[in-house]
């Protein structure tokens, strides 16, 4: 589960962003001023920043000079006031990854959230696997094929795309907004109903019970993740 700090003093708008992001299955630190929101970075270490610019006590251009000057490269999401380009300017300028304009829509909040942890995940994670083999399974992602021992399994792209991921990050829960992000795209509108719907086509062409899976295992409210060697 990742872990997003959002640094906020407008208390509505911060109640609203933990909210959202709580139901999205993230782990949500909050923090009203910036020196708060400093000490929460160096301490619990989030995988994400959500900063707002303008902050009591210590700016949120403070915030992100002082943990780029300290080598923290944790990506950050500045919240700036609409049709201040300056401001925005300023803060990519001192390290922050992306920004959103108030009043903004929390689907593409969201959508930003994902992307950056998508580009972090696939920075920690390298190139994706090539084949993949366990049990009777054996899997050319580059070929798409598929086998269970001698018998040729007819799997979509998207299924080849869904087990890839997981191959890629094998033991590790993977959400489902991720696998919508990097299988699907968050810009074509799918529905997390859509992953678990090609989690149970896949289980069924993998799994010798379906219903008891051994590899391909649900981590309840947050997502999936392939097991081998079980």
């Amino acid at each position: 589960m990742k872990r997003i700090l959002i640094i906020e003093d407008d208390v509505a708008i911060l109640r609203g962003l933990k909210d959202n992001l709580e139901y999205e299955s993230y782990e949500v630190l909050t923090a009203t001023d910036g020196e708060q929101g400093y000490s929460l970075i160096k301490e619990k270490k989030p995988d994400l920043i959500i900063l707002d610019l303008m902050l009591p006590k210590m700016s949120g251009y403070e915030v992100c000079r002082k943990v780029r000057d300290e080598g923290i490269t944790t990506p950050i999401l500045m919240l700036t006031a609409r049709g201040e380009e300056m401001d925005r300017v300023v803060g990519l300028d001192l390290g922050a990854d992306d920004y959103v304009t108030k009043p903004f829509s929390v689907p593409e909040l969201l959508a930003r959230i994902r992307a950056i942890i998508r580009r972090i995940q696939k920075a920690k994670t390298g190139d994706l696997p090539g084949e993949l083999k366990f049990g009777e399974i054996s899997i050319d992602f580059k070929c798409f094929e598929a086998r269970k021992g001698k018998e040729i399994l007819n799997m979509s792209r998207k299924e080849f795309g869904v087990l890839r991921l997981l191959a890629a990050r094998i033991g590790e829960v993977v959400t489902r907004d991720e696998l919508l992000d990097e299988v699907w795209g968050y810009d074509q509108y799918p529905t997390t109903r859509t992953v678990d719907n090609h989690i149970a086509l896949i289980r069924n062409k993998i799994e010798d019970n379906p219903s008891k899976p051994l590899y391909l295992i649900t981590v309840h409210g947050v997502g999936y993740k392939l097991v081998l060697g079980r």
